[in-house]
């Protein structure tokens, strides 16, 4: 099969990516694979088109150091339905596999091509829909003169919605944006006993 190469990729500085690599090392044992190359970026939003670790493992794929890529899940490579597809365009040309294994697809056919295009079109679809949904209500809040600087004046569905695109690994910054609420709201939201103590990556 060729040399294989393993990406790995966690939002936060507190996350490992240690149980993604166990994952990938369990699969490329039951198939044979060699892994040769180990690339990470740790504590990196995938919202992020420039990341050292993928960066470098595109350069490498174009000298042909690998001819196919495991990772754990589409969610790890990126989450920007362009951003994905550029990536797979680019490692075509080079001839290079991906295999997202909890996902169970394989670039190297027709459909796991099209279930990588349909998954990522499907994630972008929920972040957006989950960003719109609370943007609407927390524009219903303001015209009702209602204060948001706080969590306990905030919507719990606006609550909800922070520590679910938090799971979603975007980082504190982003998530502010998206809502449209103060990095400090977000931060007191999440670690309301110990906001001090959260870093906004």
């Amino acid at each position: 099969m060729g040399k294989t190469c393993v990406y790995l990729r966690v939002s936060t500085s507190i996350q490992t990516t240690d149980n993604q690599l166990v994952s990938l090392q369990n699969y490329a044992q039951q198939m044979n694979f060699e892994i040769s190359h180990i690339y990470r970026d740790e504590g990196v939003s995938g919202t992020k088109d420039k990341r050292q670790g993928l960066d470098e493992m595109l350069k490498d794929a174009v000298k042909g150091k690998f001819n196919q890529i495991l990772i754990y899940d589409i969610s790890r490579l990126g989450r920007s339905l362009k951003h994905l597809i550029n990536i797979l365009n680019d490692l075509n040309k080079a001839n290079v596999r991906l295999i997202f294994v909890q996902n169970g697809i394989d670039t190297s056919n027709t459909t796991g091509q099209m279930m990588f295009q349909l998954l990522g079109v499907f994630a972008e679809w929920e972040r957006n829909t989950i960003v719109d949904r609370v943007n609407a209500g927390l524009d219903r809040a303001r015209l009702q003169g209602k204060k948001l600087g706080r969590p306990t004046s905030i919507n719990e569905s606006v609550i909800n919605a922070v520590k679910l695109l938090r799971n979603k690994n975007l980082g504190i910054r982003k998530i502010a944006t998206e809502l449209k609420l103060g990095v400090g709201t977000v931060i007191k939201i999440l670690n309301p006993s110990n906001s001090t103590m959260v870093k906004t990556y």
